[in-house]
């Protein structure tokens, strides 16, 4: 790789970086072709993009990228995948269904909006985090709930009323 190319590799990797508010660094080493077919396959199909990098060129992208990934330079050793996407536990819900019959992906580290986990140890904790989507429509159910049961106690209330107006109308004559 000529020093151009190397230039431009990480021009664009700093834009997908600053563009980006959720990346995973993941570790496939050990994957063969057929296996890593999959996982991309996966991937794709879950709106996630992954790339795999050379580390080198990753750091140097960490540094000029706006934000501050030093907590992720440690993670920076061996073979490294970067997976973008736009939903915050995608990633980790395809690597750890992947690991139900593969040793990798290995996570390394997680960039979440502004928040960064090192280690494969916080992978179950990443699948659990809820979406923005997920998130609105949560706040969106429970602002509703006791609406709801207004709504509901006046009709079933506004039923007995009426009939207890009705017989008591019914008693004066």
């Amino acid at each position: 790789m000529t020093r151009e190319e190397k230039n431009q590799a990480i021009e664009n990797l700093t834009v997908k970086l600053n563009n980006a508010n959720i990346f995973y660094l993941a570790d496939i080493a050990g994957l063969d072709a057929e296996n890593s077919s999959k996982l991309r396959r996966t991937c794709f199909n879950g709106d996630i993009q992954l790339e795999v990098v050379k580390n080198t060129l990753l750091k140097k992208a960490l540094e000029k990228a706006d934000g501050n990934y030093d907590e992720l330079y440690d993670t920076l050793v061996g073979n490294t995948s970067i997976m973008f996407s736009n939903v915050g536990n995608g990633p980790a819900k395809i690597i750890k269904d992947f690991r139900k019959n593969s040793k990798t992906p290995l996570l390394k580290g997680a960039f979440i909006e502004e928040a960064i986990y090192i280690g494969d140890e916080n992978l179950d904790f990443l699948t659990s985090i809820k979406s923005k989507e997920e998130l609105i429509g949560d706040l969106i159910a429970l602002l509703q709930s006791p609406a709801k049961n207004v709504v509901s106690a006046l009709q079933s209330s506004g039923g007995k009323l009426a009939g207890i107006v009705k017989t008591l109308s019914e008693k004066a004559e």
